[in-house]
């Protein structure tokens, strides 16, 4: 599996930690930057290059994911999700990173650095990679209706919005 790093300051020497943990799984480790710690970079360039990365190498074919890393993971997570086809979610434990998976079919997870030891950080990413996407009816439907919004515009009906007096 091929897997696209980004971070911001505040993740740098868990981005580098982790590369080693997952070179060593056998995974092919991209890092989208930064490369050396600065604590005024901005995030969302490395963020949005790896999520790009993610989409194109899907698109091609070869099977990849993403990882992005900040002080809280949110802003991360916001500029992942910015590129067509990403669905970033927030990880925060083993659940949520089972079911990013198993439900929205997630191709990037971003994780708070400042939250979590190391070694919860790589359980967190392994049971990620580790974890298939259900291919349930309802998650299938679902997620085409995020990517059809995505690409035009397009909502599904549903019921329409309530005034409440």
């Amino acid at each position: 599996m091929r897997i696209h790093i980004a971070t911001d300051h505040a993740g740098l020497e868990f981005s580098t930690q982790l590369q080693h943990h997952l070179a060593s799984q056998g995974h092919e480790v991209i890092d989208h930057g930064p490369v050396e710690y600065d604590p005024l970079d901005d995030y969302p360039a490395f963020c949005i290059r790896a999520a790009q990365a993610v989409v194109d190498d899907q698109r091609a074919g070869v099977p990849a994911l993403g990882v992005v890393f900040g002080g809280s993971g949110n802003g991360e997570q916001i500029a992942a999700n910015k590129v067509e086809g990403i669905r970033a979610a927030l990880v925060w434990n083993l659940s949520t990173a089972e079911l990013a998976r198993e439900h929205n079919d997630a191709n990037v997870i971003a994780i708070g650095a400042r939250q979590h030891t190391f070694e919860d950080v790589t359980r967190f990413i392994d049971r990620f990679i580790q974890t298939p996407f259900s291919n349930d009816e309802r998650h299938v439907r679902r997620i085409a209706q995020i990517g059809a919004y995505e690409r035009d515009g397009a909502l599904v009906d549903g019921p329409a919005p309530r005034t409440m007096s």
